[in-house]
């Protein structure tokens, strides 16, 4: 088998080098899509690769995903990102991979790990993600009698790590863009929708909240939108409206979480909303219950890091300090 490695880039001149030497022998092409570099990306690149190519960007990533996998020649082509390194436990299981992959697999997975180290999107350190794919599909009919072409590709995953390293949190830049993608009532799957809301509730700032209120409340108010959205919709309300002060929306949202789903983000806010008006007996028993009496529904810090802190404010106001400290190490031990 042969493999083209296939990325994206726009000024990463400080990290390109780093995930092209921890792959450059793995590969028997690379292709470097470029969306407008201002700095010496493509000066790096053409160190490793004489295929670099322009691209406009057109403000969506699959665009020049596609784009990019156009170019490639090879059996299976290798997505990266110029954040990856493969260390060389890994990359001697990629070696080995070369050499024994079955050749009807289409799809190989491999371990994205990192994650939590620099605060992104997601609440795992570690998942399987579709990394390496079959350039070109054969259709093959299955089945003795009533046969018919398989559709469903063979995944094989894979037990490589690839180790995420970001420079900077790409927030703001995601954030920016799913406004837009929403804007006059834009649609957006299940998938982008939990990232959208996890999105907010870790990179976003005040501006962001508002920005994006009239999404969410068209989405809480739709009878057709999936349950879960719904309640991650009303959570992303009932924040926005704390932080601005305004309780009757807070209050009109926050109770439909209680009564559906009441998660660790939701006690975490009625926690924060009573510490703001220094009711700090109440604050306690909301951060309590974030910390060990629900569990997490966008952000496991909610659960963990958040409720702690807040514990130890409300104590402290509360002029027992040690409450909130011995309360933030039973958070800590549990893990």
């Amino acid at each position: 088998m042969t493999i083209s490695c296939v990325m994206i880039v726009k000024n990463e001149e400080k990290i390109l080098a780093r995930c092209l030497d921890s792959i450059r022998d793995l590969m028997d092409e690379i292709v470097i899509v470029d969306t407008g570099s201002s700095d010496k990306t493509k000066e790096i690149a053409a160190k490793y690769t004489d295929k670099i190519y322009d691209f406009t960007w057109t403000g969506d990533f699959s665009d020049a995903r596609n784009f990019a996998f156009s170019k490639a020649t090879m059996d299976y082509i290798y997505s990266a990102d110029a954040d990856e390194v493969i260390d060389e436990a890994n990359r001697i299981k990629f070696m080995a991979l070369k050499t024994m992959l079955p050749d009807e697999v289409e799809i190989v997975q491999m371990r994205y790990g990192n994650q939590l180290s620099h605060s992104t999107v997601y609440n795992f350190d570690e998942e399987l993600r579709p990394k390496m794919f079959k350039r070109l599909r054969q259709f093959v009919w299955q089945e003795p009698v009533h046969e018919m072409v398989r559709l469903d590709p063979i995944v094989y995953d894979s037990e490589i790590v690839i180790t995420h390293m970001p420079e900077e949190n790409h927030g703001k830049r995601d954030l920016e863009i799913f406004s837009k993608a929403t804007l006059g009532g834009g649609k957006l799957s299940k998938r982008l929708f939990d990232m959208y809301v996890r999105e907010l509730f870790i990179a976003g700032t005040e501006d962001d909240f508002r920005n994006s209120l009239p999404y969410f409340v068209s989405c809480a108010a739709d009878v057709e939108m999936d349950p879960d959205c719904v309640n991650k919709a009303c959570l992303v309300i009932s924040h926005t409206a704390r932080i601005h002060g305004d309780i009757v929306m807070f209050f009109k949202y926050i109770t439909k979480l209680m009564a559906s789903d009441p998660s660790s983000e939701v006690c975490l806010e009625l926690g924060l909303f009573y510490e703001r008006i220094q009711d700090f007996e109440e604050a306690a028993i909301w951060f309590y219950n974030a910390a060990f009496e629900t569990i997490p529904a966008v952000v496991i810090t909610s659960s963990g890091k958040d409720a702690a802190e807040g514990l130890k404010r409300v104590y402290n106001a509360m002029g027992m300090p040690e409450v909130g400290v011995q309360f933030a190490k039973d958070i800590e031990a549990r893990g």
